[in-house]
């Protein structure tokens, strides 16, 4: 029988293994699981240093810093299009670039359920510094925390960004002024869908895949185009539906829709009336909502189809004034309808 090596220590089985309370208990195994598994899939300089906390190169002069911060309970964990992991990344992005910032950095924290199979984590881990690492931007620090069994429902996610933003650019939900136009940058409803055919085990003719992306390439492209933008929005939770009567909201003006002009893929239509929702209200996680002044309507339009996360893009209402906020749509009929607050959850844990 050979000596066993000083010091050995055996690997974590990566196939067949588990979570247990000790890879939350700050030892030995903790440490291997962060070696193993995240230091491996997110290795880069920041994170190579070590400590609790990252040091990182200031941002160009005159630039501000921009700081976004989501939690993902998503279930199911792997749904078509993709997976918790990216979908954490493409978020924490999409909610730091909208603000006109540049992403810089990512941080992530992980909640795991003892009894998780290390497997799916690699799995998730992986999609994870795959999205980062496709969008140039680095998980630079994190934290890992095991809780028992029953108590948590496999991994949940929480991805804090930081980005910069250029001196003098000012975009934001307040900046909405009667006469402009909102556009959307393609299709609504594909997220929230394809969650919930994927969870109910719903099968369609033709599958349903979820939008997530990365979007900040897609808003620098629209910035050079139109450096005067006013608003802008990824519309996830509550879909574009809540994210409209938000902006709204913060604007002090109304805002009319065009139901033929709102972009919803055939599919995604056919899903929602068979199962009693309104895409309106149904999350995206790679779709922009942007308003801008008319006059740069259509070279917005044009910058979004030039790139290829915006082919879709439309015009689909204006911002009009309205002293109680309201948010309507002009139906195919020709009639009108108010589009509300959403009440309650029409689809919950989908992101």
């Amino acid at each position: 029988m050979g000596e066993v090596k000083k010091g050995y220590v055996r690997p974590l089985d990566l196939k067949q293994g588990r979570v247990d309370m000790g890879h939350g208990a700050g030892g030995r195994a903790m440490a291997q699981l962060i070696d193993e598994v995240f230091a491996r899939a997110f290795a880069n300089e920041w994170l190579g240093q070590g400590n609790d906390a990252a040091v990182l190169p200031s941002p160009a002069a005159g630039e501000r810093l921009v700081m976004a911060t989501d939690a993902h309970v998503v279930s199911p964990l792997f749904f078509p299009g993709g997976d918790i992991g990216c979908l954490s990344v493409h978020g924490t992005i999409n909610d730091v670039a909208v603000m006109g910032a540049r992403p810089l950095y990512l941080a992530a924290s992980f909640i795991l359920e003892e009894g998780f199979a290390l497997a799916d984590l690699v799995r998730i881990v992986d999609s994870m510094a795959a999205a980062a690492r496709e969008a140039g931007v680095p998980v630079v620090t994190g934290d890992t925390k095991v809780v028992e069994a029953g108590k948590g429902d496999g991994v949940f996610i929480s991805t804090t960004g930081v980005g910069a933003l250029p001196a003098g650019r000012d975009i934001g939900g307040a900046n909405a002024r009667a006469g402009d136009v909102v556009i959307v940058s393609g299709s609504i409803g594909d997220h929230g869908t394809a969650i919930l055919s994927q969870r109910e085990s719903l099968a369609f003719d033709t599958e349903i895949v979820s939008d997530t992306a990365a979007l900040h390439g897609l808003i620098a492209d629209l910035l050079e185009a139109v450096p005067g933008i006013r608003v802008m929005r990824d519309p996830t939770r509550g879909g574009l539906a809540t994210t409209l009567n938000e902006i709204a909201v913060q604007s002090g003006v109304g805002i009319s829709l065009e139901e033929a002009a709102i972009p919803v893929h055939p599919q995604v239509e056919a899903a929602c009336e068979f199962l009693g929702l309104d895409p309106l209200y149904v999350a995206n996680e790679g779709k922009l909502v942007v308003i801008c002044a008319a006059d740069d309507a259509d070279a917005a339009v044009s910058a979004l189809r030039a790139h290829p996360l915006g082919t879709e893009a439309a015009r689909i209402g204006e911002v009009i004034a309205d002293p109680n906020h309201f948010v309507q749509i002009r139906t195919g009929f020709g009639g009108r309808r108010m589009v509300d607050w959403l009440s309650g959850e029409q689809l919950p844990r989908i992101c």
